[in-house]
């Protein structure tokens, strides 16, 4: 038997990940299967050919991401095994760009994500949010936090980031919302893409001497210094957006934790200095999006865990496994807010590292202190089980949550 049929005859068995619409933050059943199996197994997702190696191990996910010997950039004109019937790679995107071009891409927007960039924001961010907060509060319960607060405020911030006028927020969060999901086809994903793609292609053209600091700003004077295209702009400022709405899920998810967990929202209450800390055990905790996201392709033969990965194998990381590793996080199915270190993964890891990471935390900070500080005796106006979560949806969240509270303090 030759080396290459010896390889192959020892490789896992490809185990089929269908498309699940899990409830609540339960954990996906078939990812703690692959979990169980070994820290490197194969899969193959309900769309797209062949199959994929998963690593789900903490270690081994941060070295596949850091590792440039894994690529973004080889995806492209690959139809990797997928969860998205309707992924198309788009050239120049920074999702799919590799050190030196992806670094020069990132640099582009840098200054709107520094500390300072997202601090300079917190002070609109709260004022909008306390607007939001006033209207609901005059309106009385019961109320759809999603549709009233979970929803509005990160567009509201995201969209005050980009530069994006404030009539035109609910077309941003319209096109988002089809082209993250599954539901609707690739046809109405593609097309909402296709405009979201052409209205930044306006904005930023307009901003071209701009001295703003906001990110089509920055855009529109990084392409008249020549320093990144217009097509890579357009592409970087439609993933940024699209982004930004993460943290409605991210906070939904948090919410209903909160409102079926009454043992840490009164911890939380009696302790708020504890709650920069929390909200890091909530993002590792909470399973945020269906399946796994984009893939990289083996740019030569790479040993991951012991198991070979064959030049030109398409691989996947797992970052809600990794944050569920019990050599990285004892006891990693219970919530723990003392929990110290927390070195999660949920923003993503090396050059790819989630570039909002930073202004989803504010965000996240400013929303659970303001549903624990403002909503007395807030409660859910339904039972847990019949809180609906997106259905077909690349990313997890709920899609209402009906709530309640006193009136009086």
């Amino acid at each position: 038997m030759t080396e290459k049929t010896t390889e192959t005859a020892t490789r896992p068995p490809v185990r089929e990940w269908p498309a699940l619409d899990l409830h609540g933050v339960d954990f996906d059943p078939v990812l703690t299967r692959l979990m169980r199996e070994g820290p490197v197994t194969r899969i193959q997702l309900p769309n797209g050919e062949g199959w994929a190696w998963l690593v789900t191990r903490h270690e081994d996910v941060r070295t596949v991401t850091n590792d440039p010997r894994f690529s973004r950039e080889a995806v492209m004109g690959r139809q990797v095994t997928r969860l998205a019937p309707h992924f198309i790679p788009q050239a120049g995107a920074v999702g799919f760009a590799d050190p030196p071009d992806h670094t020069r891409l990132r640099r582009s927007v840098a200054a709107a994500f520094t500390a300072r960039g997202v601090e300079r924001l917190r002070a609109s961010a709260r004022s909008m949010l306390d607007e939001m907060v006033d209207g609901l509060l005059a309106d009385g319960p019961p109320a759809d936090l999603t549709e009233r607060l979970l929803a509005p405020f990160p567009i509201a911030v995201i969209c005050e980031l980009m530069g994006v006028p404030a009539a035109d927020r609910h077309l941003m969060h319209t096109w988002t919302q089809l082209i993250l999901s599954s539901a609707h086809g690739a046809e109405v994903s593609e097309r909402a893409r296709n405009e979201m793609s052409a209205y930044f292609t306006h904005l930023v053209r307009s901003r071209c001497d701009s001295t703003r600091e906001d990110v089509t700003s920055l855009l529109g004077a990084a392409v008249a210094a020549g320093e990144i295209t217009e097509d890579e702009a357009v592409g970087l400022a439609v993933l940024v957006q699209i982004g930004g709405e993460a943290v409605t899920n991210n906070c939904g998810n948090m919410a209903y934790i909160l409102l079926t967990r009454p043992d840490l929202t009164a911890r939380l209450r009696a302790e708020p200095e504890l709650r920069p800390q929390a909200i890091d055990e909530l993002l590792r905790y909470i399973p945020h999006r269906s399946a796994v996201g984009l893939s990289r392709i083996a740019l030569e033969d790479v040993d991951v865990a012991g198991v070979r990965i064959s030049e030109g194998d398409a691989v996947y990381v797992s970052y809600l496994a990794a944050n569920r590793d019990p050599d990285v996080f004892p006891d990693p199915d219970r919530i723990d807010f003392d929990r110290t270190p927390n070195p999660h993964v949920s923003f993503g890891f090396g050059p790819h590292y989630c570039v909002g990471g930073m202004l989803a935390r504010l965000e996240s900070e400013l929303l659970v202190g303001a549903l624990l500080d403002r909503f007395p005796g807030l409660r859910l106006a339904v039972p847990a089980e019949e809180v609906p979560f997106r259905k077909g949806a690349l990313i997890r969240g709920p899609e209402a949550m009906p709530v309640t509270w006193s009136e009086s303090g």
